[in-house]
């Protein structure tokens, strides 16, 4: 294998660990409407994720690091083709750390509404356009013979990349849905679980449409495998969140997320990139990647840094582990 498939596949795991743990987060953002009935209980959905969310962050950096270093073509073609929707989901990202942040300096009410309603719509919206971002690089896109993409912000906004969208908003909702229900106790537990149920049912029905639409048009044998696990285990995560196993139910979610991405990469490969225009002027991994020196030099600093970076993580994760509930939450900081 050379180098340049080796880091497409570390890139591929980099998104997906991306998706995995931004996934759920971005979901008990959404929740902060959804599912709390009070500011106690919005509360205890932002501590859930408090501790963790920055961190999460670190693996889009670092997937976009990665993309730049190992394949400049991809990442300029990338970026200046998908800048609007890259730029909203910038702003959303800055806005969302500020308001986590800021939510409870102040006691005032419509202080404390205001950047609750910001954590919502800057978790709903990166939710939904990195599934429409990511539909359309596997769909492909307008892409000339100088690898400069010559479409317009509205040629993104095609049906199959719109449901694709609604995947992952669906999915990052149902798995931060299960999280919270992992991570909470009392009355907001069990309402987390029943909303679970119905959200994990159309995150089926339109998980099952948008990967069966991505098989039909570009899948092979890999990607059928990838399919089958996903959607088993989604209807398994279901099935573990009807049972009050709510941490089988949180890995299997996981798992779904994973099997999905895995997946979308698998039916992309050997491309990075396709264009709609020629299928000779696709975007792949061997004309759009960095010099050999280049990916030698990169691949050294990921074998020493990531295990690092992955101990750490945990670390945070096991030492945050417990649970928690409104009565954790002091009064003066609702």
């Amino acid at each position: 294998m050379e180098l340049h498939d080796v880091w497409f596949v570390l890139i591929a795991v980099l998104w997906t660990g991306y998706f995995f743990l931004e996934g759920f987060d971005f979901g008990v953002g959404i929740l902060t409407k959804l599912l709390a009935r009070d500011r106690a209980e919005k509360r205890v959905l932002i501590n859930t994720i408090g501790p963790v969310w920055d961190g999460n962050e670190v693996w889009l950096l670092t997937a976009g690091g990665a993309t730049f270093a190992a394949f400049p073509e991809w990442y300029a073609t990338l970026f200046s083709g998908f800048y609007l929707p890259l730029l909203i989901i910038l702003v959303c990202l800055i806005v969302r750390g500020v308001a986590f942040e800021y939510r409870a300096k102040r006691p005032e009410e419509n202080w404390q509404r205001n950047w609750e309603t910001a954590i919502f719509w800057t978790s709903l919206l990166p939710a939904f356009l990195w599934g429409v971002a990511f539909a359309n690089i596997v769909r492909g896109v307008k892409i000339d013979k100088n690898f400069e993409y010559v479409g317009g912000f509205w040629d993104l906004l095609n049906p199959y990349a719109l449901l694709g969208g609604l995947v992952t908003l669906t999915l990052f909702t149902f798995h931060g849905t299960v999280f919270t229900a992992l991570k909470t106790v009392g009355d907001i537990r069990a309402r987390a679980r029943k909303l679970a149920s119905r959200v994990g049912v159309l995150t089926a029905v339109l998980a099952l449409a948008f990967l069966a639409w991505t098989q039909a048009d570009n899948g092979d044998g890999k990607s059928l495998v990838a399919l089958v696990v996903a959607v088993v285990a989604l209807l398994a995560a279901l099935v573990a969140n009807k049972g009050g196993r709510e941490g089988w139910s949180f890995a299997l979610s996981g798992v779904t997320i994973v099997a999905a991405v895995a997946m979308l990469f698998l039916t992309l490969f050997p491309n990075v990139m396709p264009s709609s225009l020629n299928p000779d002027w696709n975007l792949t991994v061997t004309n759009a990647s960095s010099s050999p020196y280049t990916l030698k030099i990169m691949t050294w600093c990921a074998g020493i840094a990531t295990p690092l970076v992955l101990l750490y993580q945990s670390w945070t994760y096991w030492v945050f582990r417990k649970r928690i509930g409104t009565h954790h939450i002091a009064e003066s900081i609702h």
